[in-house]
């Protein structure tokens, strides 16, 4: 009884306009279409609007890779905004979407007392999508601000101050601590651009959703799909802690068997790698030892 009276009713959907945007001329490449091995085949054909599972509104694009989109989306039953990161066909992704998907329930199995456990992205759901290609997997999360790289970018020194440096360093180490002593894994992949931050003034979230339904996004119909132009937030009230994000590239050491697999940007890619040698933690720790060094005295790469 008092479960009947105390909860919410789901969220309406809202009527996201599709019309009064800047169309992008047909013959212009945008977004991921900019990628060198892009296929549009392998992409699903997200239109801002569609609900996911009676329950995730697409809102608008916060960005885009080789191996899925993303989008901000209204979660009608949990009433909060999430990220849904779609990745591109599951037959195109071979182990690595699987591996990604088995790292995060590896994590919801592990404490979450560790102090580095906030530290790493979380999974709130995962779910499979059909499409007119075949099976997408996508994953559900809480949202954050502008990455590492991107509030670099912003800076006009292009570099951080020390104390911004040491902030993300601890994270980040608390981040690894915990991956690699709890979880038995390494990320793989440790850079500036898969360090996200949080925040707790969720305003930006719904001005985001305000500024797609007042003023809808540039977009282009091609082939029978529609692309569009990714959405920036904007600027929060303050940032909150770095999150260490894509769990891509990250493998678990403790399955009995020796992996050799190329992982890291190149420029941040441990010796070990390079010679093609059995990976260990240590690659994760070589990982944040550049990344140290071009934060604290070069510009992004």
């Amino acid at each position: 009884m008092l479960k009947s009276v105390f909860s919410r009713a789901p969220w309406e959907p809202l009527s996201f306009p599709n019309k009064g945007f800047d169309p992008i001329p047909a013959d212009k490449v945008v977004e991921e279409e900019t990628l060198p091995d892009y296929v549009a085949t392998r992409y699903y054909p997200v239109t801002i609007g569609e609900i996911f599972q009676d329950r995730y509104q697409v809102v608008a694009k916060l960005g885009y890779g080789a191996t899925s989109t993303v989008w901000l989306a209204r979660d009608l039953s949990g009433h909060r905004h999430v990220a849904l990161k779609l990745f591109i066909k599951s037959e195109s992704m071979g182990d690595e979407v699987v591996r990604e998907l088995g790292v995060y329930k590896r994590i919801e199995r592990t404490s979450k007392k560790h102090p580095g456990r906030s530290a790493v992205r979380s999974l709130l759901a995962s779910f499979e999508v059909e499409g007119p290609e075949g099976q997408h997997l996508c994953l559900v999360h809480p949202p954050f601000l502008e990455s590492v790289r991107t509030f670099l970018r912003r800076n006009s020194e292009r570099r951080l101050p020390a104390v911004v440096v040491a902030f993300i360093l601890k994270r980040l180490l608390l981040a690894l601590d915990y991956l690699h002593n709890e979880c038995h894994v390494i990320h793989g992949d440790l850079q500036d651009s898969n360090i996200m931050f949080d925040t707790t003034d969720t305003s930006v979230f719904k001005e985001f959703e305000k500024a797609e339904l007042n003023d809808p996004c540039r977009r282009k119909e091609i082939g029978g799909r529609t692309i569009y132009e990714s959405r920036k937030l904007e600027k929060p009230i303050g940032l909150g802690a770095p999150i260490v994000c894509d769990l891509g590239s990250a493998l678990a050491l403790d399955d009995g068997k020796e992996h050799r697999e190329v992982i890291q940007p190149a420029f941040y890619r441990a010796p070990e790698v390079i010679l093609g040698a059995p990976l260990m933690y240590s690659a994760d720790m070589w990982n944040v030892g550049c990344m140290y060094f071009f934060l604290a005295n070069f510009s992004s790469l």
